[in-house]
């Protein structure tokens, strides 16, 4: 203070300011760095967008044609313009219609005999009543048995079986009972083992097969019957 009074003036040093600049200098390159790489890698990445756009339009639906007039003389009915989006107008019905044809279905009355509400064209109420009905099927019986009250006709043909060879040289005798099924005419249709004797089998059924009877009537009707029948084998008869 007293300095200022007194006219003399003392001067301050000053720093030297040439490391502070070239300090900040170094300072914004670096920034400067930082924020333009990211930008770089953004721009390189993004996609591109596409220079021109093509938009396609379809043309529109042609409406069909107008129904024809119906025919019979009657009047066309009146169409509103189609509008342009395609869509069709209602069409007014015409004020005048043709009747339909009739259909023949038939005769309607029947045939005579009959009673009302019938079918058309057919017979009314059923058959006349001068047709009889239809015979029931007959229907086919089995053979009957014969035995007890019921006799077995009489035999009009006999044929005696003959010895097998190896039952005599075995001395194989017995007794072979059979079922027989004799047809209508008295002959023998068909032949059953009831009793077996192996070596003497065959030569029962062989013979019983040739044997005949007398028509079985019953009702004054030729019946199918089962008659059993009875073959005794012995060496010492033949």
């Amino acid at each position: 203070m007293f300095e200022l009074f007194s006219g003399e003036h003392r001067q301050v040093p000053h720093r030297d300011t040439g490391p502070m600049l070239l300090s900040s200098a170094i300072h914004l390159l670096a920034l400067g760095a930082i924020i333009a790489v990211p930008l770089l890698y953004i721009s390189t990445d993004s996609p591109r967008a596409p220079d021109m756009l093509a938009f396609v339009v379809t043309a529109p639906v042609p409406a069909p044609p107008p129904p024809p007039p119906p025919a019979g003389g009657a009047k066309s009915a009146a169409t509103k313009p189609v509008p342009t989006s395609g869509r069709v107008a209602a069409v007014e019905p015409p004020s005048e219609l043709a009747p339909e044809a009739e259909v023949d279905v038939g005769i309607e009355s029947g045939l005579p005999g009959g009673v009302e509400g019938g079918v058309p064209g057919g017979i009314v109420g059923g058959l006349p009543s001068d047709i009889p009905p239809p015979p029931p099927p007959q229907v086919e019986r089995g053979p009957v048995r014969t035995g007890g009250e019921l006799k077995a006709p009489a035999l009009v043909r006999h044929v005696d079986p003959v010895y097998p060879i190896l039952a005599l040289q075995a001395q194989v005798q017995g007794v072979v009972i059979l079922e027989a099924v004799v047809g209508r005419d008295g002959r023998v249709e068909d032949v059953k083992v009831l009793r077996s004797i192996p070596l003497l089998d065959a030569a029962a059924v062989d013979a019983v097969r040739q044997w005949q009877y007398s028509p079985l009537l019953l009702n004054g009707k030729p019946e199918r019957f089962i008659v059993t029948v009875t073959l005794s084998f012995n060496v010492k008869k033949r």
